[in-house]
């Protein structure tokens, strides 16, 4: 079955960086479009960055552009999550998904367990 099984996540003062890892299996990781989703406290989830199987396009969530960036190895059937410059609002659990993408957009299909990101002031 899939599973999608996200590290590197912890504390880090405002304006440090963190890389998280999902380490993916269960399915032709090369064919699928990924992603990084995250959700705080009393807030929905929302997106974070998604890269497509081939790992040419990418798209980011207006909040995190120019801060994070999504990478993937096919190889390894691994994702990435690099984030710089991080801000106490990025505190969130941070959720892996295998997706859809279309032309419109991009769709989660399965959720990994989720790794906690706490960014101190």
């Amino acid at each position: 079955q899939v599973q999608l099984v996200e590290s590197g996540g912890g504390l880090v003062q405002a304006g440090g960086s963190l890389r998280l890892s999902c380490a993916a299996s269960g399915f032709i990781f090369s064919n699928n479009a990924m992603g990084w989703y995250r959700q705080a406290p009393g807030k929905q989830r929302e997106l974070v960055a998604v890269i497509r199987s081939g790992g040419d396009i990418t798209k980011y969530g207006d909040s995190v552009k120019g801060r994070f960036t999504i990478s993937r190895d096919n190889a390894k059937s691994t994702v990435y999550l690099q984030m710089y410059g991080l801000k106490p609002e990025d505190t969130a659990v941070y959720y892996c998904n295998r997706g859809t993408w279309y032309w419109s957009g991009y769709a989660p299909i399965d959720w990994g367990q989720g790794t906690q990101v706490n960014v101190s002031s």
